[in-house]
């Protein structure tokens, strides 16, 4: 894409936000251009495996939408955003987060997580204060994983479901804000030293940052190597659903359109320099979330209920396995107002619907075609 000088006044505010063609990125992007038409936003995606532009083709025309493809590594091509557009906000989500591939390759996640965030911050910082207002107005909004702070114990044999809560069985065994960091993966500690980045940024050079941490999302336009769309594809087509170990990790979930109104508020009224922890209090343990996806593959597909149980295939345990996250969002709630609106049942039930509705979506990516379009596309220019 060709950068060319534009009227920015017409625009009350200039918001790049980083990965906004992968999965949580994309309900970010499109909450902001549908909720704020006098925002310019600049979807900054590299479009690698995980990034889809079929994500957003409902937004795509919109007269505040724009896309350009980058890495967010190359710091010249930042500094050009920032300057042609007039950046006053980054909304930054751009990350590898699968940890399996961060095991099997932790340079690529050092280079994109640490070097691609220490890029952005050094291209705002850089831009910021060249102008005369310097910092006023602006905000550089990380978001990082609830996987930095390690790993909490597993005390509770039969999981947790709707006849108990967490807090009933953990008591106050939680992630707070004030967690010391323990990432376990080149993952996590990729996002930890991100995270570390960010508030140096603001404690050396007085930056306006933000940062959350966030619990397992889940719902439309998710990658299908994660969890869930995984073992929706999988049961459709009858396929083994591998399970780590016996299935006994605890997830906290969290429904992504939940997360990105969480971000929405804390872009616009969180406090500098703070941290918040975005979290669903819906915690379930992996075989039990399968035994969920299952019967509502099965039911909406119109088979037998758990006739696709046999389904389940036990796997050697991934290296380093965390046994159990549970982020603590009470701060977010009493500060901000913030709550989710779905609990998993709910919630799992639009996204086993949404995913089988929109099976072409599916096929194209476990296909790979979406890639090789993107690279014919863009080759080309």
């Amino acid at each position: 894409m060709t950068l060319k000088n534009i009227d920015i006044m017409e625009f009350k505010r200039n918001i790049i936000i980083t990965g906004g063609a992968g999965f949580i990125g994309s309900h970010v992007v499109r909450l902001f251009v549908n909720k704020y038409p006098d925002y310019r936003i600049i979807n900054l995606d590299k479009l690698t495996y995980a990034g889809n532009l079929a994500n957003l083709v409902d937004i795509e025309g919109k007269p505040n939408y724009i896309f350009v493809k980058a890495d967010i590594c190359d710091f010249e091509k930042i500094r050009e955003l920032m300057t042609v557009y007039h950046v006053d906000g980054i909304i930054h989500l751009a990350a590898e987060s699968h940890v399996d591939r961060s095991i099997r390759d932790p340079f690529t996640f050092a280079r994109t997580n640490v070097l691609g965030t220490l890029s952005l911050l050094q291209a705002a910082k850089l831009y910021w204060e060249s102008q005369s207002e310097g910092y006023e107005g602006k905000r550089f909004y990380h978001i990082s994983t609830d996987e930095v702070y390690g790993a909490l114990e597993l005390t509770h044999p039969k999981g947790l479901k709707n006849d108990i809560s967490a807090h009933e069985v953990y008591g106050d065994d939680f992630f707070h804000e004030t967690t010391k960091y323990n990432p376990h993966s080149p993952y996590s500690a990729s996002k930890a030293s991100s995270d570390h980045f960010v508030r140096a940024f603001h404690d050396t050079y007085g930056m306006p940052t933000i940062i959350t941490n966030c619990s397992n999302n889940y719902g439309p336009y998710q990658f299908p190597e994660k969890l869930i769309p995984l073992f929706i594809n999988n049961i459709r087509h009858r396929k083994p659903l591998p399970v780590y170990g016996k299935g006994e990790n605890v997830r906290d979930w969290l429904y992504v359109e939940d997360h990105a109104r969480a971000i929405d508020l804390i872009f616009h009224k969180g406090r500098i320099a703070d941290t918040y922890n975005i979290g669903g209090f819906n915690e379930w343990k992996n075989i039990d979330i399968i035994k969920v996806v299952i019967d509502t593959v099965d039911r909406l597909l119109g088979r037998e209920l758990g006739e696709d149980i046999n389904l389940i295939t036990y796997v050697t345990d991934r290296k380093g396995h965390d046994l159990r996250y549970a982020i603590d969002s009470t701060k977010l709630k009493t500060e901000l107002g913030w709550q989710p609106s779905l609990q998993f049942e709910e919630g799992i039930e639009r996204t086993v619907r949404w995913y089988l509705d929109n099976q072409d979506w599916m096929d194209n990516v476990t296909s790979g075609n979406y890639q090789r379009y993107y690279d014919e596309m863009y080759n080309k220019r």
